[in-house]
């Protein structure tokens, strides 16, 4: 009764009754769409692009459009549209996310949305959480839409340039959020129009939503280049570095994995190396090697972490379990862990373009998701993403049984418990999933059955390629697998025959993720589309989720646990206290992202100064004017400066301006200029002749350039812009890692951020200006000698 009565007070009840009557429309159109034939039935696919070409809402096609698309799904695929498919349809039509179990057909749902969103024309995005999921849904929906008249791409890794805009150029496009945000990014490296593969964002369906746009969205994606820096130094750090211990040459902060370099470790490392003080400036690129090589120690851990396979390293995705490919650890991170696990040392890679999963969703005109799990997260995608969460009822009733999560003292205990409930359920014939949190912990349980004879099957980012065949046959009577989270994201698990009468799917959880979200994932895989099935997370205290926790009020609770003989905690409430420390993880998580935002909204203001100058650019028609302003912005730079410049720095800026001068004036004028009289006192004729030269500057733009030099000027423009770009956003990483330690003082840390990050954006976009404009002048004087 109350939770009625929440859902009323919340608007979900309207809401909900407001989709009812949707559906009970569309579903009235059923028989008279059944009786057109194919041709009259494809026809509407042009007069909805009319209608939306006229102004029409999408909103207002749902209820045609909807049944066009159900009718043409039963001659095409077979699958009928139930209506609480058509219910989360319409809920992502509206640009929503519609919260859907496992198991109620997403990749069908996601069908209509597209469908309504593809007849602008303008480009729909589907995007799914791995390019298994893409290509598989590619595949199976692409027939549908091509009888309903829509082109249907893959955008994949790996694609060459023309088969990337062919798949851009179809009306719906399915592929990972990485793969369209790294394009996104290459599109501005571009030398030239004709690279570019993406058209203007217009639209984006995003499959298990929660995981791409939370729990990646503090991974920003970053295209990297060769960096100079020492390789040997590393596997000699690594040498020094092995032998250090926790409280000695260092401290360590699990809770942020901060360390910090104590005395005792300086001295060892000045000892080693024959350094008089690390902490010297010249020192500064050894000691962060030093620092990343200790990280690579204490902080970074194998099969948790990374893997190491094929001599090298690959980044294991925390909230999947899935090997993150291409990606590496940046900023000398990568090359510290290739030192640690003896595989072959490449080039550090320097930030060459960077842009974070929010920012980059951001950037559609329209976007809608769909998952299993929203609802734990929805005030965060209201106020990052001004997304509304729509909870949608099942098709069938859910017959699944969540069983209470029981506590452990001890890691050691609840392994136990956790083989003998794999061991009571597999002897009944019943399946068992078990949910792992990392590779490590998979493969070590994987021991554990291995001694008691139970044979199974391990699904990590090990065994990827297996995925599929693995899936298919973990419904099966009598089989046992282990599963990072990976298999916790559209994955179907369907019962083998017989299943369903021994009780369904057992699910058992071996530890609370840090989001209660990932959690909800897991117990989803059971109980999909009305089967039986139950669930039971098994926990301990020594499991990672506490790591992070309080260490003060992990002790207290501690010192008040009473357990029985298995090691079983029975007071102080167990799950109480486990399921609050969750919440306080995901607090913490939640500050995280947005933390992140704020500083990503500095840069991304930034960064979009940047492309426009770039884009403009790649016009070859748009070089004159993009010339006058770069002479123009340096002189408003000089004459501003003389302006505000207090009286002890008008000295250097007097010197400044007089260089300019010279410089201006002997690549504008061939009349020799007596610089004898400019005084550091002479403000008023300093400005007076600074206009005079740079009004000489603006004057050589009506001089006849011929069309090969202003493609000389174009190349050298994107080229100049490029380089100060990538130098700036190595100084803003920089600028980043310190304000914290900015932020005291009662200080905001922000408002310093954005303040310094703006003078030093100020100061690179003048030294640009002022590269290009003497560039100009010079080929421009040169062609005039000439």
């Amino acid at each position: 009764m109350l939770q009625s009565i929440k859902k009323m007070i919340s608007g979900e009840v309207i809401e909900l009754n407001q989709l009812k009557k949707i559906v009970n429309k569309i579903n009235a159109l059923e028989d008279s769409f059944t009786q057109k034939n194919d041709e009259e039935l494809q026809a509407y696919t042009n007069i909805f692009r009319e209608k939306l070409n006229e102004g029409i809402s999408p909103e207002e096609l749902i209820i045609e459009a909807f049944a066009v698309v159900r009718e043409a799904s039963k001659r095409v695929l077979g699958m009928r549209h139930y209506d609480s498919q058509l219910m989360g349809g319409a809920v992502l039509t509206q640009s929503q996310i519609a919260q859907m179990q496992t198991g109620e057909g997403k990749t069908l749902v996601a069908t209509l949305p597209a469908y309504v969103m593809a007849a602008y024309g303008k480009g729909t995005h589907i995007i799914t959480a791995n390019e298994y999921l893409a290509t598989r849904d590619y595949e199976q929906m692409k027939p549908l839409f091509e009888f309903l008249g829509l082109s249907v791409g893959l955008n994949v890794a790996g694609l060459e340039k023309e088969e990337k805009q062919a798949a851009y150029l179809c009306d719906i496009t399915y592929g990972t959020g990485t793969e369209f945000g790294f394009d996104y990014l290459r599109d501005h490296m571009i030398q030239r129009e004709d690279e570019r593969v993406q058209r203007p964002l217009f639209y984006a369906l995003i499959d298990e939503v929660d995981s791409i746009l939370i729990d990646e969205a503090r991974t920003p994606l970053i295209i990297a280049g060769k960096s100079n820096a020492s390789l040997n130094l590393f596997p000699v750090m690594q040498m020094v570095v092995k032998s250090f211990e926790d409280k000695r040459e260092y401290d360590y902060y699990p809770e942020t994995k901060q360390i910090v370099l104590l005395d005792e470790g300086a001295d060892r490392l000045e000892e080693a190396f024959g350094i008089d003080n690390v902490y010297d400036r010249e020192h500064r690129e050894f000691l962060h090697i030093a620092m990343q090589t200790l990280r690579a120690k204490v902080v970074m851990r194998k099969d948790v972490d990374y893997i190491v396979k094929d001599d090298k390293i690959q980044i294991v995705d925390q909230y999947t379990g899935r090997i993150m490919e291409g990606r590496t650890y940046s900023d000398g991170l990568h090359q510290a862990i290739e030192a640690k696990e003896k595989v072959s040392i490449k080039e550090e890679n320097n930030t060459q373009a960077s842009v974070t999963i929010q920012h980059y969703f951001r950037l559609y005109s329209h976007i809608s998701g769909m998952t299993g799990s929203a609802m734990p997260s929805r005030d965060e995608f209201w106020e990052t993403y001004n997304l509304r969460v729509t909870e949608i009822p099942t098709n069938k009733p859910n017959k699944r049984i969540d069983m209470e999560t029981v506590v452990y003292l001890s890691s050691e205990d609840k392994m136990k418990k956790i083989v003998a409930e794999t061991k009571k359920h597999h002897e009944v014939g019943r399946p068992v999933l078990i949910g792992t949190t990392s590779i490590e912990q998979s493969e070590k349980l994987s021991n554990f059955f291995k001694e008691e004879g139970l044979k199974h099957n391990i699904l990590n980012a090990k065994t990827e390629e297996d995925e599929a065949e693995l899936i298919s046959n973990a419904g099966q009577m009598h089989k046992i697998m282990l599963a990072t989270n990976m298999a916790g994201r559209g994955t179907d698990i369907l019962l083998g025959e017989g299943v369903a009468e021994l009780g369904g799917l057992h699910i058992i959880g071996t530890e609370l993720h840090s989001s209660a979200r990932i959690d909800m994932q897991l117990r989803g895989r059971s109980g999909r589309q009305g089967d039986p099935g139950s669930t039971q997370f098994i926990v301990s205290l020594d499991d990672e989720l506490f790591y992070y926790y309080d260490e003060e009020e992990f002790a207290k609770y501690k010192k008040k646990v009473k357990t029985d003989e298995s090691g079983l905690i029975i007071s102080p409430n167990p799950t109480k206290f486990v399921y609050n420390v969750q919440k306080v993880i995901e607090g913490m998580h939640f500050s995280s992202r947005s933390h992140l935002l704020k500083l990503d909204d500095v840069n991304n203001d930034q960064q979009k100064v940047i492309y426009n100058y770039r884009e403009k650019a790649l016009k070859l028609e748009n070089m004159q004017s993009l010339i006058q302003i770069a002479i123009q912005e340096r002189l408003n730079y000089f004459l501003k400066d003389m302006l505000e410049m207090d009286a002890a720095g008008e000295t250097a800026l007097h010197q400044e301006v007089i260089d300019e001068i010279k410089i201006i004036g002997t690549l504008t004028t061939t009349e020799p200029i007596d610089y004898s009289n400019f005084t550091a006192e002479s403000k008023e004729q300093l400005q007076k002749e600074l206009n005079v030269v740079y009004r000489m500057a603006l004057d050589e733009l009506e001089n006849d350039v011929d069309e090969d030099t202003w493609k000389d000027i174009q190349s050298i423009y994107i080229e100049t812009l490029d380089r100060y770009w990538i130098s700036h956003l190595g100084n803003l990483h920089h600028l980043r890692e310190g304000i914290s330690v900015r932020g005291y003082g009662q200080e905001d840390p922000y408002r310093l951020y954005s303040f310094d990050a703006l003078d030093m954006f100020n100061h690179m976009l003048n030294s640009f200006f002022r590269d290009i404009s003497r560039y100009f002048l010079q080929v421009n004087s040169s062609k005039i000698e000439e």
